[in-house]
Parts: structure tokens; sequence; C-alpha cells
């Protein structure tokens, strides 16, 4: 077999053979691993003795295994390394992966002997994990329609195939919007910006082929610029740019798809029966319904949007001192919050910045894996996707753990952001397999030769992305459905958001901020104010994001909107937003929520989430140690390891001995009354 993408990979640690392989590889791949998919389900659908979990469920876990394979290498190229063929590829196969998903779920046989299982459930003797795996299987075929019939059925396929078309529209729109603008500066552009937004800029220019520095959609570039630049004609242009993608007009404009895409959304829950896509999806996440999400962004829109609005009137002074009249801009934000934090809290970012040189900060996420869990890292040498990407080998006591992969720069080929995802999800039925797990995040590159610099932002995504990482890589499960990430949607930022937590203790920083030319730890006194520092601008951060998430929720409640820009500013005019903080995702670049059905309605599930994380880091705080064993291990073993082997209400109460409120949360905002 000469395709790469179908045959056993003979590499170290089964890693993808990237050199081998070719775009022309994937269709051809695509086509014939579906064939061989059907072919698995149908003899385990007609399989002619009785159903048992064995012949079914765990049969079921292992079919397709070609095809995972496969299509893992395609999607995390079409993310992290895209380019015409592939999103060539993304745009035609869309549909064709809804529609081969489908006449699975539409397959009636193997429904029958799935529901005949979970009917006689309490019977078979199974483990819980068995049960709950069986529990899912079950619940997942019929959320995906497949007690339908005739009209009904054929109806949930056509909305199953558009759907994944225009999230793949939607996607590439986005990424053309990102990749075609930059701005050029010119010397005098330049004035006020520290070094290494100016070498940031100058290595933009140059993978661009501009003549000079540019300024471009990444968020690791656009907002220092927003941040530093004394400009404000320009930090207004870069503004209107970077919230205007998805809506610039012509081919690439995602309001129409947006609206879309919500009509059949709401289509598709009333064919299942349900009143809205937000109940339907909510159903099986820990809020579990519309009123639980509202109640909970709601606790914090309040104290929130007050400590906005007395941060504002503050920004609009310092504004208006500078001789700047009128009211205070969403362009204007950033850089008058730069200047009251440096006043406030003597804390420069460009003085702070060469103490959070990248490779460092990389080594202080491993070294606090290392502390909590035992794992150490050792760098590979081996071939991988981008020249960019890193991959380290994970071991424990000696033994393998995983392969784990950085890809860290923005480029223009990325779409922006920063994600985790896998090569290879663990399990060890019915075949025993160790994850290959990736970070992709969009930090500035540098000048060739010169150190990575990372943000106090920066820095925390690069500590979040490998909390999901450690999800990925911890597990310890039998089957691969249940394995990782694989949990509540409002239950998986919480390793992450968890794990950012350690970068803000104080002897992470003291060991691992070292200047890059002189190589000194951050001063003892900087050190106090950037912790200090930690909740500054928060009521802005809060209410950005609070207002996307309302914004997603009240779009999957009720009729869908016919015009989505006009309901998007009638339920930020409702919730009273701030004029000078715009939503943290405008309706046509929210990614989280229209490039795939993952964060729709579920775009409030990092804070769901940070109530939990900010109450368990309090264990530890109250432990007295930030890497106290006892609890590292029940960390481990009841949320890292677990992954969806059980509810997640039940494994957060194991870990903690209770559900949390509010108040951890607020408090560690800084938003507490």
């Amino acid at each position: 077999m000469t395709n790469p993408l179908l045959r056993a990979w003979d590499t170290p640690f089964g890693l993808p053979p990237f050199a081998d392989i070719n775009d022309a590889d994937f269709a051809a791949a695509f086509d014939a691993a579906m064939i061989e998919d059907l072919a698995e389900v149908a003899a385990i659908a007609h399989n002619p003795a009785a159903p048992t979990f064995a012949n079914t469920i765990e049969a079921l876990e292992g079919a397709g295994a070609q095809l995972e394979q496969a299509a893992s290498v395609f999607f995390n190229l079409v993310g992290a390394d895209t380019n015409e063929t592939r999103q060539a590829i993304h745009r035609d196969y869309a549909s064709k992966f809804a529609d081969h998903a489908t006449a699975i779920y539409a397959n009636k046989d193997l429904f029958d002997r799935i529901r005949a299982l979970w009917d006689q459930h309490a019977t078979l003797n199974l483990s819980a994990e068995e049960t709950r795996v069986l529990m899912l299987t079950h619940r997942q075929f019929v959320r995906a329609g497949a007690m339908l019939t005739g009209d009904a059925a054929k109806r949930m396929a056509e909305i199953k195939a558009r759907l994944a078309t225009l999230g793949a529209e939607f996607t590439q729109n986005m990424l053309a919007d990102e990749s075609d603008w930059h701005m050029d500066l010119s010397d005098p552009d330049l004035e006020g910006l520290p070094s290494f937004v100016i070498e940031a800029a100058r290595s933009a220019g140059t993978e661009r082929a501009a003549p000079g520095p540019v300024i471009t959609l990444s968020r690791s570039l656009i907002v220092p610029f927003l941040q530093f630049s004394p400009r404000r004609d320009l930090r207004e242009k870069a503004w209107l740019a970077w919230v205007a993608r998805g809506a610039n007009g012509g081919d690439t404009d995602n309001r129409e798809i947006a609206a879309e895409i919500l009509a059949l959304r709401h289509e598709r829950a009333a064919l299942l029966g349900y009143d809205s896509f937000a109940s339907y999806k909510l159903e099986t996440e820990m809020a579990g319904t519309p009123d639980r999400v509202r109640d909970l962004l709601m606790q914090v829109w309040a104290p929130a949007k007050a400590q906005a609005e007395a941060d504002s009137a503050v920004l609009c002074d310092r504004m208006h001192a500078d001789g700047v009249q009128g009211d205070l801009k969403p362009w204007d934000w950033r850089y008058y919050a730069e200047a009251r934090r440096k006043a406030e809290h003597d804390l420069d970012e460009a003085a702070l910045k060469p103490y959070l040189q990248m490779d460092r900060m990389i080594e202080a996420s491993f070294d606090c894996a290392n502390k909590l869990f035992g794992l150490e890292f050792s760098e590979l040498d081996t071939a991988l996707y981008h020249d960019d990407a890193r991959a380290w080998e994970v071991t424990r006591n000696g033994v393998h753990v995983a392969v784990f992969i950085g890809d860290y720069f923005a480029r223009g080929s990325k779409r922006s952001g920063a994600w985790c995802s896998a090569f290879r999800m663990q399990a060890r039925r019915p075949k025993m397999r160790t994850p290959v797990v990736v970070n992709v995040c969009n930090f500035a590159k540098p000048p060739q030769g010169a150190p990575a610099l990372l943000s106090y932002d920066d820095a925390r995504t690069l500590f979040h992305e490998f909390g999901h990482a450690l999800h990925q890589m911890l597990s310890d499960v039998d089957f691969g459905s249940v394995a990782g990430t694989s949990v509540a949607r409002d239950f998986v930022e919480l390793p992450s958001q968890l794990y950012e937590h350690w970068l803000e203790v104080p002897e992470v920083l003291r060991n691992f901020a070292t200047h890059a030319e002189t190589g000194e730890s951050m001063p003892q006194d900087m050190l106090d104010r950037v912790l200090r520092a930690a909740n500054f601008d928060q009521g802005f951060a809060t209410v950005e994001y609070v207002a996307s998430a309302l914004v997603d929720l009240e779009f999957h409640l009720g009729e869908p909107p016919v015009d989505v820009m006009a309901r998007q500013t009638e339920i930020l005019a409702d919730i009273g937003l701030p004029a000078a903080i715009p939503m943290r995702h405008a309706t046509p670049h929210f990614a989280h929520v229209f490039a795939g059905d993952g964060y729709s309605s579920g775009y409030y599930s990092y804070m769901w989430s940070e109530v939990m994380d900010a109450d368990a880091f309090e264990a530890f705080e109250e432990a007295g140690d930030a890497f106290d064993p006892e609890l590292a291990k029940r960390l481990e073993t009841y949320i890292l390891s677990a992954g969806g082997s059980q509810d997640a209400e039940t494994l957060y109460t194991a870990f903690r001995g209770r559900m949390p409120g509010v108040g951890a949360l607020l408090k560690g905002r800084g938003l507490a009354a």
C-alpha cells in the first residue's frame, strides 16, 4: 500500500511520516478509508451473534482506524499549516465526512444492537467505564437522529452536511481576511513602540514580503500595537480591520453564513424535539439548561460591568489629560490601560517582556508537570509538519507516556488563536495506544537568532494550552471515546485554566523568568509587582468575554435571527455593554461558535470551568504548597487521567469533596465586593 496515510506507521513512537505525506494523498486516503470504515460497521451491525459489549460497542470503538489516522493528520494541518489545496479538500470533504457519519448513525441494524444492550445494561456485569461508554454511545446515536425516520431522517442528513460545509467556509473566510490584511509602517510610525513590537513588526513584514515593518491581524502583534502606539489614527485603523474580519463584504463575508448556521441548528434541534438549539446542546453539559448558564453569566456580569465603568472613567480622564477630547473609544482602551498599569503598578511590559523568554516558559510548564506528576521531557530530533514545530518524548519513571508537539509561532498558514489537539488519542482497548498531543499558539516570531519573548498574557496562554495537553497525555482509560479531553464542554477548560495558576506561583517565576540578555532572575520587586497586577483590567477582560458568551447563548434560544448583526446589537444593548468595550469575538469571526458545533451555546464554558479552577487551586493554597503531592495525585486521579469515564460533577466532587460556588471566581478576578 503506497499511500502513507493508510499504512501502519513504522516511525519513532508511531508519529505520522510527515516527510512522506503529500496533499495528493488525502482525498484518496479518505475515499478508501470511508469504504473500509463502512464495511467494518456493516460487519458489526450484521453480526449473526447476539449483541454483546465486545462484539458491538468495543468493536465500534476499533472501527474506522484508518479514517481516524488520515483525518487526524489532515485536520491538524488545516488548522496549523494550511494552503489552497488543503482548503479545497476541506471544502470538498466537509459534507462528505458529515454524510459518512450520518450513514453510521442511520444504520438501523447497528442502532438496534446498541439499544438492546442499553436496555439490558443493568444485567450485563459491565465495568463502570464500559457502562459509561455504552450510555454515551446510545445517547450519541439518539441525539444524532438514529430514531428519526422518513423525511425527518433525510432532512437531518441534509442539515448536517450543509452545516459541515458552512463551518469550513466560515473558517476559511476568517483566515483569508486575517491573511490578506496588513498595515505598512514607516519609521515615524514606529515612534513610541517598544523594541519587541518593532522587531515583531519587522519579522511580520519579512514573512509578508513587505518593504518594511507591518502590523498584521495576529493577536500577538495587533494587541501590543494597540497597547503601545501613541498614534491614535493608526490604532483606529488597525482596530477597525481587526474587528471587521468576516464582515468585509464579498466572497469572504461570514454574516449570511452565520445566519444560515443558526437557522439550521434550530431546525436540527426541532427535529429532535427540543424547543431551541441551546436546550438541545446544554442537555449533556454540566450546566444542563440555558437558565443555569444565564444565571452564572449574570452573577459575574454585574460586578464586572461596574468595575469596567469605573475603569473607563479613569482612562477617559487620562485621555483628556493627553489633549484628546471626546469619548474613550475601543482603540483607546488598551493604550491608556497600559499607561495606567505602568503608573499604578510601576510595571512596564517592555521591561517585563525580556524576562518572559518563550523557551524558559516552556521549561517552566514542563518543570511544574514534573513536580506535580513526575513527568520528564526529552526533545526529539524528528521530522514534523513545519520547521517551527518541536517535539518531546514524555516519560515517567523511564516509561514512555506520550509525545508532545509544540507549534508556537504565528504564520499566514495558521488560523488565529491557540488550541490543543491530538494526532492520536490514548486508549487500551481494543488496541493499546499512547497519545501524540500538539499545542498550537500564535506568538510573534522573533528575528533570526533572537530569543522569542512573550507578554504575560502569552505566557498564561502557553500554560493554558499545556494544561489541555496534560489532560490528554495523562489520560488513563480503556476506550478512546472517553480519553483525555473527551468530556463535557463546560468541564474541558478546567485542567487548562487550573494550570494557568502555576505560572503565578512565585517560585516558578523566580526560577524561570530570567532576562534574555543578562540571564538574571526577575528582581523580587518586579515579581511582586507582576503578581499584584495579575487582576489588572479584569473589568474589561470579563466584560468582553461575558458579552460574547451571552450573545452566543441568546443566538441559540428562540427563533434564529435573520439579521445576525442586528440581533447582536440588540443583545448587547439589553445588557448595557459599555461603549468602549467590544465583544471579544464579534459574530463574523466568532470561530468558537460558527466554525463547528464545539462551543456553540457553549462559549460560557470557560467561565463555568473557571468557577471550578479557582476553587480547585484554593485547595493547594489551603494546603500551603502549590505542589502538594497528595493533592497532585488526586488531581491526576480524578480529573486528568479519568477523561470522560465518569460524570464530570462526580469527578470534581471526588477531587474537592463538593461543588463550588461563584465566590472563588470573583475573588480570583478581583471582582468580589
